[in-house]
């Protein structure tokens, strides 16, 4: 019989009015990379969870078995002392903290009784950090790290912990391609130091490239486990696992129709909210018209998140030059609110902070946004509240018991799905899209690309912005490239290729260099 370093069998996992998890089966060969793979709300993040000890044994059905033993994990720390370790989607770092607080925090390094021996701290730090090799010294804050390096962190933590079997979760969503693939570098080093991984993504191409074995999980059961040398493994048979069905094009077809410009961004300049002295963008036009998505590329760090934020509202630091004109008029924009009155709406990248009320529910943070439709003076009409927010649930496909589920008990990919349904129910002319498919798996993007069409039939302008340069290349009908804090190039979709959007940046970084 295969011995395996971890196998879960039978695993059965309820929650009030919906089965997340439905007799999953999923077995892990010691020193090799597992994915697992699903739709939002397939259950991966619960099957994880059951696993690393979240949901403590008695809450769920079947056995944990580690090297041959059944194991019974009452918390976090019973599945830490097996070797198990679990890198959630949002880190669990201190940003005032420094990076070796973080790594031995609830892990004091001491030498006897119960004071910390600082030395002991900072040698074992340093001693990780070379060996994922982060360069960074020990003392930096997190607060001061890029989101890699955030990662790396959380990675430390997990090795400084003696795992043995390392979780996880979307590690690579928040995370531009040079930080994406010095990660998944590592974890193919960690394999040959011995580690097992296993790593839940929706980024099929990273999966294929890494994974020794992937299994896909649908409505919280167990669909197959591809093994890599031995089934035919291909992006194509992993989708058609996920969403049960074959899926021929990752971007519906659009009927163009597009009319004049409608909003433009003129002689745009915004300082830092902490150094006001520190110019961030840099005298930028920009220009979208009715029925079209206007894309905007560029690396981590080109300031699109800070343009999108500054325009909704002037939400990023309150030093901000030039002019907004919608419809031939220039408008005044001194908040949110205001932005809202002018039918322009931004959906944030950051989703958990910014972009919902996460103990409240979904019907309420669907409504958020346009009350007054759905109030009679300054009474809520309840009803009317209730069917929109079931027909956007239906709509978007939201996966949940019911629409009086709290936004912070559903997946990311569907929290993605409430923060859409809440700006498009406002009925805005401008839409501004900043990472809305990010942590979303394919079928859901393309529930999401297709509502983006209906929208542009209509003749709403939608400025998407994203770190998928295939999203930009699929869905854009013109795109800006941006590069530290400027436009340094405009692309009809028929120049518009990843070769030409690097080459602007590539270009843009040399006249700099070159004075």
């Amino acid at each position: 019989m295969e011995q395996y370093a971890l196998e879960m069998r039978d695993i059965t996992k309820t929650f009030p009015g919906v089965k997340a998890l439905d007799h999953v089966n999923l077995k892990v060969k010691a020193q090799q990379i597992h994915a697992l793979v699903g739709e939002n709300g397939a259950g991966k993040s619960t099957l994880m969870n059951v696993l690393s000890g979240v949901y403590p044994y008695g809450t769920y059905e079947g056995d944990i078995v580690i090297d041959g033993q059944v194991c019974s994990f009452k918390n976090i720390k019973e599945s830490e002392a097996k070797g198990i370790a679990i890198i959630h989607q949002e880190l669990a770092l201190i940003p005032q903290l420094s990076i070796a607080e973080n790594v031995f925090l609830g892990n004091e390094q001491t030498d006897f009784g119960p004071v910390i021996s600082w030395d002991k701290t900072r040698l074992r730090t340093i001693e990780m950090m070379k060996k994922v090799g982060l360069n960074e010294s020990i003392d930096t804050r997190i607060q001061d790290l890029g989101m890699g390096k955030q990662q790396l962190v959380e990675i430390i933590k997990a090795l400084a912990k003696n795992a043995k079997i390392l979780i996880l979760d979307e590690p690579t969503a928040a995370l531009n391609d040079d930080d994406s693939k010095h990660l998944l570098d590592l974890l193919l080093d960690l394999k040959k130091q011995g580690i097992t991984c296993i790593i839940i993504s929706h980024k099929l191409n990273e999966v294929t490239r890494v994974a020794d074995a992937i299994t896909i999980i649908r409505d919280g059961k167990t669909i197959e486990t591809l093994i890599k040398g031995v089934d035919e493994i291909t992006e194509n048979r992993i989708i058609k696992g996920m969403v049960g069905r074959e899926l021929v094009d990752r971007f519906p077809k659009r009927t163009h129709n597009i009319g004049e410009i409608c909003f433009e961004v003129k002689n745009w300049s915004a300082y830092d909210s902490k150094d006001e002295s520190k110019l961030v963008l840099k005298n930028i036009n920009i220009n979208s018209r009715r029925g079209e998505v206007v894309g905007i590329a560029g690396l981590m760090g080109a300031g699109r998140t800070e343009l999108a934020m500054s325009i909704f509202g002037r939400s990023f630091g309150k030093k901000i030059e030039g002019t907004i004109i919608k419809n031939g008029k220039e408008i005044q924009i001194k908040n949110v609110k205001d932005a809202i009155k002018h039918g322009i709406a931004y959906t944030t990248e950051d989703r958990k902070s910014a972009g919902l009320i996460l103990i409240d529910s979904i019907k309420r943070n669907i409504c958020l946004t346009a009350f007054e439709k759905i109030s009679k003076g300054i009474v809520i009409d309840e009803n009317k509240e209730i069917q929109v927010a079931e027909e956007y649930r239906k709509k978007l496909s939201i996966k949940s018991p019911s629409i009086l589920q709290k936004a912070g008990n559903l997946s990311g990919g569907n929290q993605q799905k409430v923060v859409f349904s809440k700006w498009i129910f406002s009925d805005p002319d401008v839409l501004i899209l900043d990472e809305p498919t990010r942590g979303i798996d394919v079928g859901a993007k393309y529930e999401i690309y297709s509502v983006i069409n209906e929208l542009t039939a209509k003749g709403k302008t939608i400025i998407l912005i994203s770190s998928e340069l295939p999203e930009i290349l699929g869905m854009s009908d013109r795109v800006y490239v941006m590069n530290e804090g400027r436009i340094v190039g405009e692309l009809s979709s028929e120049e518009a290729s990843q070769e030409n959007i690097m080459h602007c940046i590539m270009k843009s970084n040399q006249e700099v260099y070159n004075g």
